[in-house]
């Protein structure tokens, strides 16, 4: 028995290591294909990232039972790989055990704590898995839908076998005298009850018996996945630590807020010397290789979990997005196209199976029955960035979806066709709505104060403290012109100075480039860049999420650096100041009203301000405050960004119905958010849902700032 363990369990090990290290360089080389993006910055920072993001898990923790589970399933993959070493010493004296550590109980009961909760934990994920099954008409609303099945049983069985032959072998070690039940707390029962009354010679055939089996399943595991490159499942064990090191956000936040520059060899393109290209440059990604070296290793690391699909507001209202599904077409891609990008000449790339020639053609965006992308899906997007906050190990998917828009707008001029409106009203009239310029300033008459503007009231905004951004639906849009009106109105009473731009300000561009028309962005953004330096501009406030977003996050990729806060949080401190001062309603049918929040996604996730529009709402006396349950983090998008507010939604059911939906169903009189996009969307689903008489004709969409001003103006 002895000599056929070692044989075999040797065998087996040298063909898994042989194969482990080959598939290993494989991947490195097709990743390296990718494109050069600078990704070394700060490398205590991504260091300190790191370790917290696995020692403490915490992007797995925000499912808290699965993080826990997972936890002990990792930490148990990496504290039990001695008992993997004790396996090989145990095939040649059954006796074996770890110099110095081996009998050592720290090290002893270590090893049966990792054992007993990793085995308790595999089984609650094996369970978790079988409830979330895809079943009958429901199937596309598990987050499983789509994930390779039978990968992930295979992984979590082979777990479930390894740690079962390690309480065995517990067992056989205290039933041969390794040490007493104090060495042995958890696993001497073993070895009494399975193994008692044998005879030496039969527990140490039994030892040489279970470390091989255990071996062979360790080893089988590993030359499994050198088989499949693309078996995200097994392979994120050793791709995650890389893929959260170089995570664009070194501090540990999500690669959400700015949208990267078009890049070509790892520098920005100079939009002011555009012609200078070379005439075949890559204006964002039109093929797998266009991709940046992260992106290939973001889509080698996707584990299927479906975190990102069971929260995408696209896949949730049956439209032919998911973000998982998108990263796997892209993987299997990346890596069926690869052996063609690695030959070294024409003949080689010649002699190459069909199949690999074939993909080699095949288009990244089209029709669905063709292309790696289905472009319906490509154009689905709201850019809501849940895909990248949910992601336990910081995939870029929002960048991903981006680049390809890109090049199919700058090149291959493929887009939806209502984006032909929205690209010309922002060229020729500096607004997505087509609107006159010279009508930027009407919302502000009948205001009993006047509204200072820069080069008209002030030469420049050193006269004032704040730059009141407007943005173009603050200024065109009727019911976004409200919350305009309501927060000058609350600037003026609380004495903050300020000052717009009027007719001076444009769109900074947020459509366009989310749109994938990166020329329209930098035209209308070096157009305020050169407005911001002329009229010195340091201190914003914005009404707009997505004008706040941009101005905060991507004007300093043109050399702008801006202080941006969010009309909320100004508005928040005026109160907590005592600049501001909230009033119960005297009249007693207000008392009481209901107010819930829906989080804009370019104001939360992509910004992280969740606490001070909810402060707002908290402080208004006589209202009683709910919230949805998806909120903060886990908010589900009104259906605007990514340029959505202006196409159709065509496929499935509309996103803003989803969430009004929600919100109704809180019972709220009031409907308030903090950003204009939403507000329309939010505003056109309870319109829909009053008319069909599943929501009461009372409940009205308001900002924040509106109810606050209504509030103070009580007192």
């Amino acid at each position: 028995m002895q000599i056929l363990a070692i044989v075999v369990s040797l065998a087996v090990a040298a063909v898994g290591i042989a194969l482990f290290g080959k598939t290993i360089g494989h991947i490195v080389s097709v990743i390296k294909l990718g494109q050069p993006v600078s990704r070394t910055d700060k490398p205590g920072q991504r260091s300190a990232t790191l370790a917290k993001e696995t020692l403490g898990h915490t992007r797995m923790l925000q499912w808290s039972h699965i993080g826990v589970l997972h936890w002990f399933v990792a930490f148990g993959f990496i504290g039990l790989f001695l008992t993997l070493v004790t396996a090989f010493g145990q095939l040649f004296n059954a006796h074996y055990a770890l110099p110095i550590i081996g009998h050592w109980f720290v090290f002893e009961w270590a090893t049966e704590f990792l054992t007993w909760t990793g085995l308790v934990s595999i089984v609650g994920l094996i369970v978790i898995r079988l409830l979330n099954l895809p079943k009958g008409h429901l199937a596309r609303y598990s987050r499983f839908f789509g994930s390779r099945a039978w990968q992930a049983y295979y992984v979590e069985y082979t777990i479930l076998g390894v740690l079962v032959c390690i309480l065995l072998l517990r067992g056989l070690e205290y039933e041969l005298g390794a040490g007493s039940k104090f060495h042995f707390p958890t696993t001497f029962f073993f070895g009494t009850a399975l193994f008692g009354g044998l005879s030496e010679q039969a527990l140490e055939n039994t030892v040489y018996l279970v470390a091989m089996i255990k071996i062979l399943i360790s080893f089988a595991w590993m030359i499994t996945i050198s088989l499949n490159a693309t078996m995200g499942v097994a392979w994120h064990r050793f791709t995650a630590w890389p893929n959260i090191w170089f995570k664009r956000k070194a501090d540990g936040g999500t690669s959400l807020g700015a949208l990267q520059p078009i890049m070509i060899k790892g520098e920005p393109i100079d939009f002011e010397n555009i012609e200078e290209l070379d005439e075949d440059a890559a204006l964002g990604v039109g093929k797998v290789e266009d991709f940046t070296w992260k992106g290939l290793l973001d889509f080698t690391t996707c584990t299927e979990c479906g975190r990102c699909q069971s929260q995408c507001p696209a896949w949730n209202t049956d439209k032919p997005l998911s973000p998982k599904l998108i990263m796997m077409n892209l993987r299997e891609h990346a890596y069926a196209k690869a052996p063609y990008l690695l030959a070294s000449s024409d003949d080689e790339r010649q002699s190459l199976p069909d199949l690999v020639k074939a993909e080699q053609e095949r288009p990244l965006v089209g029709s669905p029955d063709v292309a790696v992308i289905d472009e319906e899906a490509l154009w689905a997007c709201t850019s809501c960035g849940a895909c990248v906050q949910q992601c336990p190990v910081d995939i870029e998917h929002v960048d991903a979806i981006m680049d390809m828009r890109r090049y199919q707008v700058l090149i291959e001029s493929s887009f939806p066709s209502e984006l032909n409106g929205l690209f010309k009203g922002l060229e020729n009239k500096g607004n997505p709505w087509n609107m006159n310029p010279s009508g930027r300033m009407d919302w502000a008459k009948g205001l009993p104060f006047e509204v200072k503007q820069v080069g008209t009231d002030v030469e420049t905004l050193a006269e004032v403290e704040y730059l009141f951004w407007v943005g173009c639906a603050g200024a065109f849009e009727d019911r976004a012109k409200k919350t305009t009106q309501a927060v000058a109105e609350l600037l003026n009473i609380a004495g903050v100075s300020f000052a717009v731009l009027g007719d001076g300000e444009t769109c900074t561009g947020d459509p366009a480039r989310r749109a994938g028309n990166e020329f329209v962005f930098q035209q209308l953004a070096m157009q305020n860049a050169e407005v911001f330096k002329e009229t010195g501009a340091k201190k914003v406030v914005s009404t707009c999420a997505h004008c706040f977003n941009t101005l905060k996050n991507e004007y300093s990729q043109l050399g702008v650096e801006l202080d941006v806060i969010h009309h909320t949080q100004l508005l928040n401190r005026l109160v907590r100041e005592g600049k501001l001062t909230p009033v119960a309603p005297t009249d007693s049918a207000l008392n009481g009203q209901k107010i819930t929040y829906h989080d804009p996604c370019y104001l939360g996730r992509h910004n992280q301000v969740y606490d001070a529009p909810r402060e707002l709402l908290d402080i208004i006396p006589g209202a009683e405050f709910a919230e949805m349950p998806r909120n903060q983090t886990k908010s589900f998008c009104c259906g605007a960004g990514g340029a959505r507010m202006w196409m159709e939604e065509k496929v499935g059911t509309r996103i803003n119905l989803n969430r009004t939906t929600e919100a109704v169903e809180t019972g709220a009189d009031k409907i308030a958010t903090g950003c204009p996009f939403c507000r329309v969307m939010l505003s056109d689903g309870l319109t829909a849902k009053q008319a069909d008489g599943s929501a009461r004709e009372e409940v009205e969409v308001a900002d924040v700032a509106q109810l606050l001003l209504a509030s103070v103006k009580r007192g």
